[in-house]
């Protein structure tokens, strides 16, 4: 079992973020990176798949913002990261705006997603690191994992949010896809809602995406996520949202994720693609399940035991002292059942 990352993912270093009505330390951190890493023996580094299969998920519009906006940002006379604060909440349309200030707002969806110097940078390779990921798998490999940073499953075809810039697993399941899978399932297991993910295949057919998580009624992203919320056109009944409450531990947890397999398993995907969150963990610091370390591997054991060929993509979590720990804890059953 290969594990994938770049060191160009340690570039995106923003100091703050707005956060419950306060500017805050950021805390998606380039050390959880290093974290990551270290949990492993051996670590590949991410081969460079190029624009294209970004631009397969993503709009032009938004990767040439992406692009730019540091730099039209520091034009403007700005200093430290990038924020947006206007939002076309209402009647949006598309309007060619100059100024950095309604560019930030048009494409960004909440205010703790700075854009710094290197952003563009580390986001890209994240990406990248989930392609060498999912092209290992394409290659015959069991399980890959990419540890991806900054995370990615918030991100929307034109839009970024909740620290993610890029749809790394996304663009993975669309690599998938374009190399032959007929269809592809995507189980995210965040503690948040995969918003962006469900946004990009909610009318297609070739992608199943399930999503547990805390209950939107109660915590970000709020707008998305709720259980009515099941795909529309070609995807009707291909999207599935399990919510639930806060001090939701293991027993509970277990239970959700049974019901998520057998809709996978239902699906019949030549592909699974796992974004995973350890921000489930009882100690995080900006979340609210219970879930403890050795349960990460019952947790990775259930859902190796699909015996799909499986890309396992990192998400959140934000307790650093415990993050490489649980991550190990997750993959190593995929390691024990197909290596």
């Amino acid at each position: 079992m290969k594990i994938f990352s770049s060191p160009h993912q340690l570039a995106h270093t923003p100091e703050l973020e707005l956060h419950n009505g306060e500017m805050v330390p950021y805390a998606e951190k380039a050390s959880r990176l290093d974290a990551l890493c270290v949990a492993f023996d051996s670590v590949s580094e991410s081969a460079d798949h190029g624009l294209a299969p970004v631009l397969a998920v993503h709009h032009k519009d938004y990767i040439a913002f992406l692009q730019r906006a540091y730099g039209e940002w520091q034009q403007a006379g700005r200093s430290g990261d990038a924020f947006p604060y206007v939002f076309p909440i209402r009647r949006r349309r598309a309007l060619d705006l100059s100024r950095i200030d309604g560019q930030l707002g048009r494409y960004a969806f909440d205010c703790g997603t700075p854009i710094a110097e290197h952003t563009w940078q580390a986001a890209y390779w994240s990406a990248q690191t989930a392609l060498s990921g999912m092209a290992d798998v394409l290659a015959g490999a069991r399980t890959s994992v990419a540890l991806c940073r900054p995370p990615g499953h918030h991100a929307g075809r034109d839009y970024m949010g909740g620290y993610c810039y890029l749809n790394s697993a996304g663009i993975a399941a669309q690599m998938a896809i374009e190399s032959g899978a007929a269809r592809v399932a995507i189980l995210d297991v965040d503690y948040h809602h995969g918003n962006g993910t469900q946004d990009i295949f909610y009318e297609r057919g070739d992608v199943l995406t399930i999503s547990l998580h805390a209950d939107p009624a109660t915590d970000y992203p709020f707008y998305w996520g709720h259980a009515d919320e099941t795909g529309e056109g070609a995807g009707r009944g291909l999207n599935r949202n399990l919510p639930m409450p806060r001090g939701t531990g293991w027993d509970t947890y277990r239970g959700a994720l049974e019901s998520a397999l057998e809709t996978v398993m239902d699906f019949a995907p030549d592909v699974l693609v796992v974004p995973f969150g350890a921000d489930t963990f009882r100690g995080d610091p900006i979340s609210h399940f219970e879930i403890d370390t050795p349960e990460y591997s019952d947790m990775g054991t259930l859902i190796a035991q699909s015996g799909l060929p499986c890309l396992i993509v990192t998400e959140g979590g934000y307790n650093i002292d415990y993050l490489g720990e649980n991550i190990l804890s997750f993959v190593s059953p995929f390691a024990n059942a197909f290596d």
